[in-house]
C-alpha cells in the first residue's frame, strides 16, 4: 500500500481551529463532553500542546466545584479527560473522581443477561431496559478498561472485557461482521435492525484502542483483535467514494456523516499500512467538513434506536454537536501518530 500524503502542518493547524471551537461550545458533565473532550485529550497527546490541557483542566475544575451529578452509563465517559488529566498532572483529585465512577459501574449501574450493562443516560424519562446499545463499548466498556490498567485493577478491567464480549456476542452480525446499533434482551431482538456508521465507529474504535491495553496472551485479545478484523474488513467496502461513508451504512441513499466516518477512520489508521488507501480518501473526506472556524460538519444529531430505516434518514445534521468535534479530533490526532510509525 502506499504511504499516506498529506500536510503535517495543515493538520495541526485544523487541530487547532476544531479544539478552539469546541471550547466555545457549552457543555453539562454528560456524554457529548465526554466525546468532545476525549477528542481533545487524544489532541492534546498528540501535538503535545498545553494550551489544550490548560482548557479542558479549567473546565473540569469549574464543574467539579458543584459535585458529580447524577451518573448513568453515558455518563460517565467524561472519566476519560479525568484520566488524561490526571496522568498529565498527578493530580489526585482527578483520579479520586475517576475512581468514583468506575465504582458506580462497578456496583450500580443497571446490567443484565451475564453482567452486561442496560444503556442508560442522564434522564429519568428516556428508560431502556434490557437493552444494549453499541455507544456503551465507548462510554463504559473502554472506560473500565483504560482505568483498570493505569491502576492495575484487574476488576475493572475484566469487567470493561465482559463489556466487550457481551457486546459483541449481542450486536455483531455473523453474516455481515458490521454491528446493530442496539439490542432488546427481553424481546430478543435488535430492534431496528440497522446498521448505523456512528455506532459502528463506536465499536471499531475502542476495538482498536483496546488492543494496546491487552496481553496478547490473554483470551480476550484474540477475540477482540478477530472482531475488528472482519468489521474492518466490511467497512472499506462500503466507503463512499468521498471517502466517507453512509449514516445506514449499507444504505447509499442515506446521507454521508462525519462523526461516524471520523471514528472508522481513526480504526483504520490504527491497522497501520494495510488500510493506507481507504484511510487517504477519508483525509481528504474529513478535511473538506470542517470549515474555518472548526466547526465540523454534517455530523447527526443525537440518535437513539429509530423504528425504522426512515427514522435513521431523518436524523438531522445540521448544527455542530460534540460529538462530532471529539470525533473529528480523534482520527486527526491519529492521522498525526502515522509520522511516528515507519511502517504506516
Amino acid at each position: 500500500m502506499p504511504k499516506l500524503v498529506f500536510d503535517e502542518e495543515q493538520v495541526r493547524k485544523v487541530i487547532d481551529r476544531v479544539v478552539e471551537r469546541t471550547f466555545n461550545m457549552d457543555f453539562s458533565w454528560d456524554w457529548p463532553g465526554g466525546v468532545a473532550f476525549y477528542g481533545v485529550c487524544e489532541a492534546y497527546e498528540a501535538t503535545g500542546n498545553e494550551d489544550y490541557l490548560v482548557k479542558l483542566k479549567e473546565w473540569v475544575d469549574d464543574n467539579m466545584e458543584d459535585g458529580l451529578p447524577r451518573l448513568s452509563v453515558n455518563g460517565v465517559s467524561i472519566g476519560h479527560s479525568l484520566l488524561t488529566l490526571y496522568q498529565a498532572t498527578g493530580e489526585e483529585k482527578y483520579l479520586d473522581i475517576a475512581k468514583e465512577m468506575a465504582d458506580f459501574l462497578a456496583s450500580k449501574a443497571e446490567r443484565f443477561a451475564d453482567g452486561i450493562f442496560q444503556h442508560t443516560v442522564n434522564s429519568l424519562h428516556d428508560v431502556f431496559p434490557q437493552q444494549a446499545w453499541v455507544d456503551t463499548m465507548f462510554m463504559a466498556g473502554y472506560y473500565l478498561l483504560r482505568i483498570g490498567h493505569l491502576l492495575g485493577n484487574k476488576e475493572y478491567f475484566e469487567d470493561g472485557l465482559k463489556q466487550y464480549h457481551g457486546h459483541e456476542e449481542f450486536l455483531q452480525d455473523p453474516d455481515t461482521n458490521l454491528y446493530y446499533h442496539g439490542w432488546d434482551h427481553g424481546s430478543q431482538n435488535h430492534l431496528s435492525g440497522i446498521y448505523w456508521a456512528r455506532g459502528n465507529s463506536w465499536a471499531a474504535l475502542t476495538m482498536a484502542k483496546a488492543l494496546k491495553f491487552i496481553e496478547v496472551q490473554h483470551p480476550s485479545y484474540m477475540i477482540i483483535d478477530g472482531s475488528l478484523r472482519d468489521q474492518l474488513s466490511a467497512l472499506v467496502r462500503l466507503q463512499s467514494p468521498e471517502g466517507l461513508w453512509h449514516t445506514v451504512l449499507n444504505d447509499e441513499s442515506s446521507y454521508l456523516e462525519v462523526s461516524g466516518s471520523a471514528g472508522i477512520g481513526a480504526a483504520l489508521l490504527m491497522q497501520g499500512r494495510l488500510y493506507n488507501k481507504y484511510s487517504q480518501k477519508t483525509i481528504d473526506g474529513i478535511l473538506s467538513r470542517i470549515k474555518e472556524d472548526g466547526t465540523v460538519t454534517d455530523v447527526s444529531a443525537g440518535t437513539a434506536i429509530m423504528k425504522d430505516i426512515e427514522g435513521y434518514r431523518n436524523v438531522p445534521y445540521k448544527r455542530i454537536q460534540g460529538w462530532g468535534q471529539g470525533l473529528a479530533l480523534t482520527f486527526l490526532a491519529e492521522l498525526l501518530r502515522t509520522k511516528e510509525n515507519p511502517f504506516g
